[in-house]
């Protein structure tokens, strides 16, 4: 009269334009094959058996092919999609950090059913680490990484993987709904402080008042040019005594200090130039009033006293 599928939990149950089943899930390290299948970590897609294809096509389900994960044991659960149809039967390969949002482990019994999501219009990631900073166009790189994923659940951590790091994120926030599909979507993408950043203190810089050692004025810079008589004098015998100079006395003008401009006005700049004195142009008309046409004195080829 009854009839339990004890034994195999992989056979799908069909429902009328959906899809659910069970299967036993493991880490992508574990399939087997020749080809490394690193790019499934990289991604939000998971790896499914043939059956499962199979069984999609006889539903009227929509495009692309979106799943619910759960995990009934911890009342866990995520979104994916799928990447490929390769997987031995009864078995789902899972990248690793979806199997630790997830709390599965190595063989542990996932609840996979199509579902349909909403198109994605905004997200919001917190990165997990503060090295995360250290990207220098991080919209960019997540841009990027988020094009290995098929859909988004608020809640989950997220692994990306830029220049041989492993970044995590956790997913803040998303619009319009908990779970969103970006795929071919117009998102808008902000982000959280890092866990564990703290913002650097910053120090107002108040005036000080200048010490006694300022205001002193044997501080103050000295003129260090040729000052007359400061030298020290040579013997003729040779002998150095009595020739030490003696120090001058120190005159006003040799301190330098600033003067104030008093007659500055706001908006006004003046240059202040040592210009010299320009020789005086005689003008062409005064030469020209004083000329006299002939009016010098001829000399004769002939000496005078002789006669010709």
């Amino acid at each position: 009269m009854f009839s339990f599928n004890m034994f195999e939990p992989h056979v799908g149950r069909v429902f009328q334009n959906r899809f659910s089943t069970q299967y036993r899930c493991y880490s992508v390290s574990m399939l087997a094959g020749p080809n490394d299948r690193s790019d499934v970590e990289k991604g939000g897609k998971i790896i499914m058996p043939p059956s499962a294809l199979d069984q999609l096509s006889r539903l009227n389900i929509t495009y692309p092919m979106l799943f619910k994960l759960t995990n009934k044991n911890s009342d866990r659960m995520t979104h994916c999609g799928v990447l490929e149809f390769v997987a031995d039967e009864g078995i789902c390969y899972l990248p690793h950090w979806m199997m630790q949002n997830l709390l599965l482990e190595e063989g542990g019994l996932v609840q996979v059913e199509s579902v349909n999501l909403m198109v994605a219009t905004y997200s919001k990631f917190q990165p997990q680490s503060p090295d995360f900073l250290d990207i220098t166009n991080p919209k960019a790189v997540l841009e990027n990484a988020l094009r290995n994923f098929a859909c988004l659940t608020k809640g989950d951590v997220i692994a990306i993987n830029y220049n041989e790091k492993i970044y995590e994120l956790r997913v803040m926030e998303t619009k319009p709904d908990k779970a969103v599909s970006i795929i071919e979507c117009d998102m808008n993408v902000d982000f959280d402080a890092p866990l564990g950043y703290k913002e650097p203190e910053r120090h107002m810089q108040h005036p000080e008042e200048p010490t006694e050692e300022e205001t002193d004025p044997s501080n103050y810079d000295m003129d260090l040019g040729f000052r007359a008589f400061t030298g020290s004098g040579n013997r003729l015998d040779g002998k150095k005594k009595g020739i030490e100079p003696s120090p001058a006395p120190l005159d006003p003008s040799d301190i330098k200090r600033g003067i104030p401009n008093y007659d500055f006005k706001i908006g006004r700049i003046t240059f202040i130039r040592n210009a010299r004195q320009q020789p005086r142009k005689i003008e062409i008309d005064d030469v020209a009033s004083n000329f006299i046409a002939f009016s010098g004195e001829g000399q004769s080829l002939r000496k005078k006293g002789r006669k010709p």
